[in-house]
């Protein structure tokens, strides 16, 4: 089975045989493919019952719990690395997830839709809210509670305690863009960041 694109780049940023925590897992297919091709070891959490099932039927050890509230089941530093793929623009207090996520490990992995990237902003101004590939629902049925741009996660990262060590804007096909940060905000439809808790 192949990964999408930008599950690709996130296994990509994971060492061989790391000990991951895949926070909203979905049908466990990153995890899967870490087990399978890179020696890792890890966990898939998610709360719908049928994704579960999907990642229990690909062998991936999975925890039903709600994010938002049942992070403190982990113990502090008990993995190498936290994935948070598509996942925190649809929960409820992003800012305590991240700090949870930063306690459980020292390297985070976060991909976020960009409400910014340019075709949003057009369709805005046309008086209808975002869609597309990486936003595919109307607003009425999305479980998209967040609204961010790549500039304000940023901001959101240095308030939380995180240091960016790698920021990978990626474009509409999902494929790596180069551009500055700056037009990033703009230019790119998802940001990849690497961040770990910052040093004092």
């Amino acid at each position: 089975m192949s990964l999408r694109k930008d599950l690709a780049l996130v296994a990509s940023l994971i060492p061989d045989g790391s000990r991951v925590l895949d926070l909203g897992c979905g049908s466990g297919n990153l995890l899967s493919h870490l087990m399978r091709e890179q020696r890792c070891r890890g966990t898939g959490v998610e709360i719908d019952p049928d994704k579960v099932l999907a990642a229990i039927r690909l062998g991936v050890p999975v925890i039903e719990l709600d994010i938002n509230r049942e992070l403190d089941e982990f113990t502090g530093d008990s993995y190498d690395v936290v994935v948070l793929s598509r996942t925190l623009q649809t929960v409820r207090y992003p800012d305590r997830v991240l700090r949870h996520m930063a306690r459980i490990a020292d390297r985070l992995i976060v991909s976020v839709p960009n409400f910014g990237w340019y075709p949003h902003r057009l369709r805005m101004l046309r008086g209808r809210l975002p869609m597309g590939k990486d936003l595919p629902y109307s607003w009425y049925d999305s479980p998209n509670v967040r609204y961010t741009t790549l500039y304000d996660l940023q901001v959101l990262f240095d308030e939380v305690g995180l240091e960016v060590e790698r920021t990978i804007p990626l474009g509409a096909a999902g494929d790596p863009v180069k551009v500055s940060p700056k037009l990033a905000n703009l230019l790119a439809s998802t940001g990849v960041y690497v961040l770990r808790p910052a040093r004092a």
